[in-house]
């Protein structure tokens, strides 16, 4: 067998154990989902982005988001892959939908800038040390974080909120404090919160 068949035989392998895990493929669901949400926001310009069908929606994938962590760490599911794009499905909804928001006029674009800022410094970060083959450890913060961020996006499209700018601004400036506070700790933690370890199988919130 040759070195391009056995790569190609690696592969298929890797492909074959991603679609055979299927925490995974809820993950892959909401990537693959995200433009519609992204759709609903924009072509609902006239109420901010609000819509039954967008909540609803924007409420399946948040569900979806919980549900695959709990599949993956009750059916030891955690995967290379699945540490991979768990958090990458997580920023494209939120950062995806949040400029969408903007662009409706919903949301301001200074707090949805200092969030999206936040997320691409804490992923080089995070990145830098896994070249380096360490890794920073998942704290609790980044699921709050993401779970804050995920109740500002569902106000945002709730449509009995949509007269009601204050709620949505406070929840939008409380993401806004969480996600900077989260990241602050990633930060402020350097090399002293890294650590040794080829393993990187560990399904993780930034």
């Amino acid at each position: 067998m040759t070195g391009s068949e056995v790569q190609g035989v690696g592969v298929m392998h890797h492909v074959g154990h991603f679609l055979m895990n299927p925490a995974n493929l809820i993950t892959a669901a909401r990537i693959l989902a995200s433009p519609i949400a992204f759709w609903l926001v924009l072509t609902n310009e006239p109420t901010g982005g609000a819509s039954w069908a967008g909540f609803i929606l924007g409420f399946v994938l948040a569900a979806s988001d919980l549900l695959d962590g709990w599949l993956a760490r009750t059916y030891n599911l955690i995967s290379r892959s699945g540490a991979f794009l768990d958090p990458l499905a997580d920023k494209i909804v939120v950062i995806g939908a949040m400029s969408c928001l903007v662009v409706v006029d919903r949301f301001h674009w200074i707090p949805v800038a200092l969030i999206v800022i936040r997320e691409i410094v804490i992923t080089g970060f995070r990145s830098y040390w896994v070249k380096h083959n360490r890794a920073v450890p998942a704290r609790k913060s980044g699921k709050y974080k993401s779970i804050v961020q995920g109740l500002a996006l569902l106000a945002a499209l709730f449509p009995p909120l949509l007269d009601f700018d204050l709620v949505v601004n406070v929840m939008l400036w409380s993401a806004v404090a969480f996600t900077l506070y989260s990241g602050g700790r990633y930060l402020l933690d350097g090399s002293a919160a890294t650590r040794t370890s080829g393993n990187i199988d560990e399904k993780a919130n930034t």
